[in-house]
């Protein structure tokens, strides 16, 4: 099995901090340098990097962070119990919701950015999840 770990950068790990942890009910796991901490909570440990200056280093290039909505094509997807219990609970932390709600036929569905412009989405099942599903053929 391979492990997962994921990280999300944000410009100020207090404020990455309160945002994941009183918005989606993560807790502080531990603090491994001024820059780096845990978070528990979820199947997949996630880290916030952050307070980390204006260049990302590369490797073979620096690029600026840009903390505004930006698009990649890795993002989270968080599994709640109650998506506009949730919902309303990032709006008022900062999050901004990139759509309306949408129902699909695993359940209803948020796309949204962070207050620091990661893309992520919460999603309510219904009963039956992703059994939901109806596939082309595919087993």
């Amino acid at each position: 099995m391979v492990t997962v770990h994921a990280y999300i950068e944000v410009p100020s790990l207090d404020d990455g901090l309160k945002f994941y942890c009183e918005g989606l009910g993560l807790q502080l796991k531990r603090r491994f340098s001024r820059t780096w901490i845990e978070l528990a909570g979820a199947n997949v440990p996630i880290f916030l990097l952050g307070d980390r200056g204006d260049l990302a280093d590369l490797g073979t290039r620096s690029v600026a962070r840009d903390w505004q909505r930006h698009w990649t094509p890795v993002h989270l997807d968080f599994i709640v119990k109650n998506l506009d219990e949730v919902l309303a609970r990032l709006l008022a932390l900062g999050a901004r919701l990139d759509r309306s709600v949408k129902q699909r036929e695993y359940g209803r569905i948020a796309n949204m950015a962070d207050p620091f412009g990661n893309g992520f989405d919460i999603i309510e099942f219904n009963p039956y999840g992703y059994n939901a599903v109806k596939r082309d053929g595919a087993d």
